[in-house]
């Protein structure tokens, strides 16, 4: 499914300003998005946490399951990206941050434990030791029933990259399931939902 216009022109705009930093081609579509946000609880008054949230694809994904009552912190590191979803998507309490200080900024808001935490991360532009870094951040957030979807490109899964990538997850998860391929994606990607975060320590 095509990005909406103004969508595709923000994502344009920050990947024309830093390439490097882009880890898509293209922002995340639909059927991907709500693949992502399905873990997601549509009841009660969860706190939901999303890491990379770009241009708001998933976000909007998001937005579209959590009930009234529902705190939804949406993270990026781009300024720009931040400053055109605060305008697309007021509810939402959209943040310029570093997911590997996501322990900090969520005892700021004197939050202590997430019930989900949805990731546009662009996971292969980061090294081994900061993807470690993400993802204790992520295991320690969540709750004993928390929930953590992310994704990866169908293309890449071969790769000794993305292999190590699975392994890291593991890591830090009881139960890691690899989703079907959304082939309507740009490149096709699957989600990865993991659960039961372990108790996790430096590597």
């Amino acid at each position: 499914m095509t990005a909406p216009s103004g969508e595709l022109r923000a994502f344009l705009a920050a990947w024309v300003r830093n390439p490097v930093s882009m880890g898509a081609i293209a922002p995340s579509s639909r059927g991907l998005a709500e693949l992502l946000a399905s873990v997601v609880p549509s009841a009660g008054a969860p706190m939901v946490v999303e890491l990379g949230s770009g241009t708001g694809a998933i976000t909007n994904a998001i937005e579209r399951r959590l009930p009234a009552g529902a705190t939804h912190i949406a993270v990026d590191a781009n300024p720009a990206m931040v400053a055109y979803l605060r305008q697309r998507c007021p509810g939402v309490d959209a943040v310029v941050g570093d997911a590997a200080e996501l322990g900090a900024l969520l005892e700021q808001r004197s939050i202590t434990g997430v019930d989900a935490v949805v990731s546009g991360l662009p996971w292969a532009l980061f090294t081994p030791t900061a993807q470690g870094n993400v993802l204790r951040e992520i295991a320690n957030a969540l709750g004993p029933v928390g929930v953590f979807a992310t994704f990866a490109y169908s293309v890449a899964r071969p790769l000794p990259s993305a292999q190590r990538f699975r392994r890291r997850l593991q890591s830090n998860f009881n139960e890691v399931v690899r989703t079907k391929t959304v082939w309507a994606n740009l490149p096709p990607a699957f989600g990865y939902l993991c659960r039961q975060p372990l108790q996790v320590s430096d590597r």
